[in-house]
């Protein structure tokens, strides 16, 4: 009877999927774009107000060190979809540049590769993604869509294939102004200097015409590089519906209006089967921008503005899931996909920039503060309100949380990298799974991570560091982004150490002196690096030269070249008069 007894009590204890039974959950996973950890109430903001995110937060679970697989968009969303470091699937780039900048290049996610998504719609779970894809579209021609959501298991799209640029908004400027930070003066000028002097001394002659066709060749360049950022928003900034271009270019200023209509209207047209909504902010990456109703709304300029709307919009979708009777039925995710980006400035000289908190650098570095990402899941009735985890956790560890609550089994045909968290998150567990976790720059491992087991201690070796510009800040404002390749960076051996549970702002680097274990530490974590570098399959580098360039035939085009391809036919535009209630005190 006793025996009996326990086991009662043990079963009334359990989560409820196990004990019960209960029909498949539902997911909304959100992602903002390049919000800092530091830009959330729940996480120590005292002047940006996000209400709605907030009370997720205070109802469900909050994780304090979440970490993107990557501290950029491209190659830290293919870890998030695919549960694995982008280095195994060719996202991480070896050159330096790392995401994709231009519509009509052949690089993205393989079609080898297995998403969650692709997944839960083999289980029956009709699926979408909303927003910002930034992994590709098209391998051979402008319309085989290789790369498009689709391919990928997402049944229904609305949004944009590459990201939200500078040039994707009149009067921001363009990122291709910072071009010149890219050029080798220094060489170029060495070689005219050589010129010039070996036709002073008579050594080669050069000719008037060979200088004429020079300078002419150098106008040339520049009246096709004014072409280029001329023609550029017709060419990549478009809004795609399903595998149609429905306005090109887009027009940004509703765009989160629009998106959270979509996104609504997919909840309500689907609350009678699973769903997975994938919501993928555009917001707050540059150019920022925010509705009418929410400008001029915040205490903290127009990056305030955007941070409040994302918040409405997240307010929304809670909202839709309360009237159609699923919040409890439903697991909410809310992240962001790298930390934020410090060196936006703006063209006036506004600073469009989010916060890291009390954690160093941001996007596109591997120092906390361009890796430590709001980590929020909300599950009524499955996970417990209020709590906080101050545990090591991935952005990849979605993947196998969702396919195994979806009733799935993990692929076992590859290396998965994330860990369910669900045993963490109920607190079944007291420790997460991750005993190393691995930093990437681009394709070159940057960082390592150890959690000892026993431990309170979380040690985070550096191989290398980006060299910052001025050298007294935490960013890399020369370069508009810090970059992982050599005469960027700064090699360290042994490597840079700190323990994080003592120094989470990384301020102090350890040393044998400070600390008496730093030798034995600094061994294990090379050899573990080393152990997973030969466990990584090298892979088509999806982010070469050659799948980065522009290929003309590729293009997509809603109209024709003649007309720039421009087009207007978004069924969603104009169609907002729904009143707003915005919280701005």
């Amino acid at each position: 009877m006793k025996s009996l007894w326990i086991l009662l009590s043990l079963g009334l204890l359990l989560p409820a999927p196990l004990a019960q039974g209960i029909s498949k959950p539902n997911f909304v996973l959100i992602m903002v774009d390049d919000l800092g950890i530091g830009d959330l109430g729940c996480y120590g903001n005292t002047t940006l107000k996000t209400p709605h995110i907030d009370m997720l937060a205070r109802d469900g679970v909050k994780l304090t060190q979440h970490l993107a697989a990557s501290p950029l968009c491209t190659p830290s969303r293919a870890a998030f979809l695919t549960g694995r470091y982008p280095i195994r699937s060719g996202m991480a780039a070896r050159g330096r540049v790392g995401v994709y900048i231009i519509s009509a290049a052949s690089g993205g996610l393989p079609q080898e590769e297995l998403t969650f998504a692709r997944i839960l719609k083999e289980q029956g779970y009709v699926t979408a993604l909303i927003g910002k894809w930034h992994l590709g579209l098209n391998c051979e021609h402008s319309s085989d869509h290789c790369h498009h959501p689709k391919a990928h298991g997402f049944d229904h799209f609305y949004g944009i294939t590459l990201t939200n640029l500078r040039d994707c908004q009149p009067g921001h400027g363009s990122i291709f102004y910072n071009i010149h930070a890219h050029i080798p003066y220094g060489t170029l000028g060495a070689a005219l200097a050589t010129l010039f002097f070996l036709h002073a001394t008579g050594i080669i002659a050069i000719s008037r015409r060979l200088t004429l066709g020079l300078v002419a060749l150098l106008i040339m360049a520049l009246a096709l590089f004014g072409l280029f950022i001329l023609t550029f928003p017709n060419f990549n900034c478009f809004l795609m519906r399903g595998e149609e271009v429905v306005e090109q270019p887009y027009v940004s200023e509703n765009l989160t209006q629009r998106m959270t209509s979509e996104a609504v209207e997919f909840l309500e047209r689907n609350s009678d089967r699973p769903f997975l909504l994938f919501f993928s902010f555009l917001q707050v990456h540059t150019a920022l921008f925010a509705s009418p109703r929410f400008r001029g709304k915040s205490l903290s300029g127009l990056y305030g503005d955007a941070v409040m709307e994302v918040d409405w919009s997240v307010g929304q979708i809670m909202k839709t899931l309360e009237q159609l009777k699923l919040k409890e039925k439903t697991l909410v995710y809310l992240t962001s996909d790298q930390g934020p980006h410090l060196e936006e400035i703006s063209i006036h000289g506004e600073v469009h920039r989010g916060h890291s908190g009390i954690y160093k650098a941001g996007k596109s570095t591997n120092w906390e503060g361009g890796i430590r990402v709001p980590g929020i899941l909300h599950w009524p009735g499955q996970l417990p309100a209020g709590k906080v985890i101050d545990e090591p956790t991935s952005n990849m560890d979605v993947f196998p949380g969702v396919v195994n609550l979806a009733g799935a089994s993990i692929p076992n045909d590859r290396q998965i990298d994330g860990q369910d968290l669900m045993p963490l998150l109920q607190g079944r567990v007291e420790r997460s799974e991750h005993e190393f976790l691995f930093h990437y720059c681009n394709g070159h491992l940057n960082a390592v991570r150890w959690h000892p087991a026993n431990s309170t201690s979380v040690w985070k070796a550096f191989f290398f560091t980006p060299d910052f510009y001025p050298e007294n800040a935490t960013a890399c404002f020369h370069t508009h982004a810090c970059f992982c390749t050599e005469g960027y960076v700064t090699r360290h051996d042994p490597p840079l150490l700190y323990d994080l549970s003592r120094d989470p702002s990384e301020s102090t680097p350890l040393t044998p002196t400070t600390e008496p274990n730093f030798t034995s530490v600094v061994e294990v974590m090379v050899e573990a690096a080393r152990v997973h570098s030969q466990g990584v399959k090298p892979m088509v580098d999806q982010l070469s030269a050659g799948h980065l360039l522009w290929k003309p035939w590729l293009q997509p085009c809603c109209s024709s070249l003649s007309q720039l391809c421009r087009c207007e036919r978004d069924h969603q535009k104009g169609s907002l008069d729904t009143e707003v209630e915005i919280h701005s005190n």
